[in-house]
């Protein structure tokens, strides 16, 4: 029954860390818990295991549905996440504001990936990207809000974002295959 369960968290693990890597959390619990498992062998242990199993379980489920809580769709919650950590103090209405940019800089990359064949095989069309978000995020109408984001901290999200877009959607079929799941 236990390795029933570790399979199935295993798969859906796998999916929800290659759509957002700050739920890297969730994988690292899940070590924990296995590893201690693996330690032991007595009926508490196993017992114990499963509950925290099951546990686990649901704190997965939770994560899941916060795309839909947040009113967004599971790319741009990635992006918003990327935007938010070490934010944990934003107002509604900022937050707000951070979920509308995730939304339009994502949408905007995406438009930039189409019209480039191969964007990430050179340096150059990878350092066009890099600098688009940059941009994007620093732009005053549509960017990050100031003074919540400030011009010393926005290269380290812009980064945050570009390493994000390019380990999702380096390989065309890595965008065809999230959008057929």
């Amino acid at each position: 029954m236990v390795h029933e369960l570790k399979t199935q968290i295993e798969r859906r693990l796998a999916q929800m860390v290659a759509q957002n890597p700050l739920r890297m959390d969730l994988y690292h619990q899940y070590l924990a818990i296995i590893a201690h498992y693996n330690n032991e062998t007595d009926r508490v242990t196993i017992e114990q295991t499963f509950e925290e199993l099951l546990n686990l379980l649901q704190r997965m489920g939770a994560e899941e549905a916060r795309a839909v809580r947040e009113g967004l769709n599971e790319e741009h919650l990635a992006i918003f996440d990327l935007l938010t950590q070490d934010k944990p103090d934003l107002t509604p209405a900022v937050r707000k504001r951070i979920k509308a940019v995730a939304g339009a800089l994502l949408d905007a990359v995406k438009t930039q990936l189409d019209q480039i064949d191969h964007w990430a095989d050179k340096e150059a069309t990878r350092n066009q990207i890099e600098v688009f978000i940059r941009n994007f995020l620093w732009d005053e109408h549509r960017g990050l809000p100031d003074p919540e984001y400030t011009a010393a901290e926005l290269p380290r999200f812009a980064q945050a974002v570009y390493q994000h877009v390019y380990q999702q959607y380096r390989f065309p079929a890595a965008t065809v295959y999230r959008e057929a799941a």
